[in-house]
């Protein structure tokens, strides 16, 4: 795969390591400028609605001040029996988000959002993955809260790293979980003519 023009300017309007290793990983050469709009803001709709609504306003808020770039913003949310899972609070509400999650299937939606200002671009959507956990004991759940990785993951967990041990299985784009559908993401990268292949390479969904 061949990796963005040098004289293309990619943004990725987030502080997010996982979003930065994902696009790494990809071969994209970028600039982080995290996004500074107030979260709090935005009221709680749908799911769907409510990360594609922060991964476009992400997006903007840099893209209006570099309107030449394109620029990738993403929110993402865990979803278990209707409720929506944030980032925990608190070392107690990280724990009752991972006794709700044990033993169940919850979705990750990642909303995002890819723009251009002065291309007149702006495309957005959300990807769901269905994540099933495993039975979790009292003494697996507080180790894991010992580790200190719950915290600033949506959920309480990172399937990239130790929590990989609280999942069964996954129905979808693990990426996705991570913090951003990666497949998605360089499809319509490479139909805007961002980035390119040395042949045409479909990847897969699931």
């Amino acid at each position: 795969m061949q990796t963005n023009n040098s004289k293309t300017n990619l943004i990725l309007a987030s502080k997010s390591p996982r979003r930065h290793y994902l696009l790494t990983q990809a071969g994209l050469k970028f600039e982080v400028i995290p996004s500074t709009i107030d979260e709090s803001k935005f009221p709680l709709s749908t799911p769907e609605t409510y990360v594609q609504a922060l991964a476009k306003a992400k997006a903007r808020d840099i893209a209006e001040k570099h309107p030449e770039s394109w620029v990738i913003g993403a929110d993402t949310v865990v979803l278990i029996d209707a409720t929506i899972l944030g980032k925990p609070r608190s070392k107690e509400h990280a724990y009752a988000m991972l006794r709700q999650l044990s033993g169940k299937t919850h979705q990750v939606l990642t909303g995002y959002c890819i723009c251009c200002e002065s291309r007149h671009v702006l495309f957005s959507e959300t990807v769901t993955t269905s994540v099933l956990f495993k039975q979790l004991s009292e003494d697996e759940i507080n180790w894991y809260i010992g580790s200190d990785e719950p915290f600033d993951k949506a959920g309480a967990y990172a399937i990239q790293g130790l929590g990989t041990f609280l999942v069964k299985a996954i129905n979808g784009s693990y990426t996705n979980v991570v913090g951003l559908p990666v497949c998605e993401v360089i499809e319509f990268l490479i139909k805007q003519g961002v980035m390119g292949l040395k042949e045409k390479i479909k990847c897969s969904k699931n």
